[in-house]
């Protein structure tokens, strides 16, 4: 193997931080879509876990990669639309928002039944004791469900970012330079698929490991006060 990988080491590089970028913006995305879509689940309001059901359901039922697919062209053929009829020369949705957008949806589609487990688990003595205390329902969410809640339900979420941040390589398709865009370019330039292949499978590996670290780091922090709590 040539250790400084035929001159695109720098562009894997920058491909590696395409990709972190990419999973962390559809994160923050996903997290408020799964967030909103547990609490129209759990909702007292039929059309409100009909909307929930829908969305969970519909997405997760298509793969991603058509996600990406779909978000992308059809915004292109969206925003070719609104560009004629506001008389703009252009306008467009570039591959990384259209990449966010795909991914944080699915990711939210998943997140929306791990936040819901996790509602269901809280005991409903403790909306009760709120109740008594005098406390508006608002508050009762902030203050004592999203607590319990995010320490419930942080384990699954690791395990859908470790996934988020491998579906990332899906955005390859529509143009965006992250790791796997890199590497087939640097394939395509140096007739030496095995070595870029191989380097991008240990990018992703460093990656989820440095991932795992930080939702170990996550749990244990969440988890104190419920450690001395129940000692």
């Amino acid at each position: 193997m040539n250790f400084d990988l035929y001159g695109f080491g720098p562009a894997l590089a920058a491909g590696t931080l395409m990709t972190i970028k990419l999973a962390l913006s559809a994160l923050c995305l996903g997290l408020v879509l799964g967030l909103l879509g547990a609490l129209a689940k759990t909702s007292p309001y039929k059309p409100l876990q009909w909307l929930g059901g829908t969305y969970s359901t519909i997405v997760r039922g298509i793969p991603e990669l058509l996600w990406v697919l779909l978000i992308y062209f059809g915004t292109v053929q969206l925003m070719r639309y609104l560009a004629d009829l506001l008389g703009i020369e252009s306008l467009e949705l570039n591959a990384f928002a259209a990449g966010t957008i795909a991914l944080g949806i699915c990711f939210g589609a998943y997140a929306t039944e791990v936040f819901r487990g996790a509602i269901l688990a809280i005991p409903k003595g403790h909306r009760e004791a709120g109740q008594a205390l005098g406390m508006s329902k608002p508050r009762i969410f902030w203050r004592l469900i999203l607590p319990q809640m995010w320490r419930i339900a942080l384990p699954g979420l690791g395990n859908l970012f470790m996934i988020l941040m491998k579906d990332t390589a899906l955005v390859s398709v529509i143009g965006l330079e992250e790791i796997m865009r890199r590497s087939q370019i640097a394939v395509t330039a140096s007739k030496e698929p095995f070595t870029f292949y191989m380097v991008a499978a240990f990018i992703y590996l460093g990656l989820t490991v440095l991932a795992m670290i930080g939702m170990h780091f996550l749990e244990k922090r969440s988890s104190r006060g419920f450690v001395r709590s129940a000692s």
